[in-house]
């Protein structure tokens, strides 16, 4: 879905989130297509790890413990709970289209190794940091080189302030094209 997305033409891939560790393996996907990487809030890529071993030991006990029997795990706002989530996103309309689209996900998903896939040498990356939560891969885009941006609201920030995180996006992209 990936490669047939960027259809043979350019593409800058961005990757919020969880995603983020997943784009040199979209980017490998895509091939010679790749101009670049934008990581928003997000992991960096850790190949050959699992998501398991990149967080800490008891935010993977908490995910293992909301497994149900056959696996599945909630809809991510739901690890939160409801009160984090109005903290998050207090418009209800919003909070409630968000909380809609997130599907239920198999646990084997998190325990699952990625790829050993670097990101392409010769494509540029650039860092959107959003929460403090994510200080370190900010930290660490920063020693690699790349742009860094900040808009430092929550991790659902796009959300929320849709023109301020687009208008970042923005200023990322022409500093990786330029």
């Amino acid at each position: 879905m990936i490669a047939d997305s960027a259809a043979g033409q350019p593409a800058i891939l961005i990757g919020h989130s969880g995603a983020g560790p997943l784009l040199a393996a979209a980017g490998a996907m895509i091939g010679d297509g790749v101009r670049g990487y934008i990581f928003v809030d997000a992991g960096l890529p850790t190949p050959g790890q699992a998501w398991m071993e990149t967080v800490p030991p008891e935010l993977a006990a908490q995910v293992r413990e909301m497994a149900d029997a056959e696996g599945w795990l909630p809809p991510w706002p739901l690890w939160w709970g409801e009160e984090a989530m109005t903290e998050l996103l207090p418009d209800r309309s919003v909070r409630r289209l968000f909380v809609a689209g997130c599907p239920r996900l198999p646990l084997a998903m998190f325990e699952e190794i990625r790829p050993a896939i670097p990101l392409r040498p010769d494509a540029p990356a650039a860092y959107l940091q959003l929460s403090q939560a994510y200080e370190v891969e900010a930290a660490e885009a920063r020693e690699l080189g790349w742009p860094v941006a900040q808009v430092m609201n929550h991790h659902l920030a796009m959300l929320t302030e849709p023109g301020r995180v687009a208008g970042s996006l923005h200023d990322l992209l022409g500093l990786l094209l330029s």
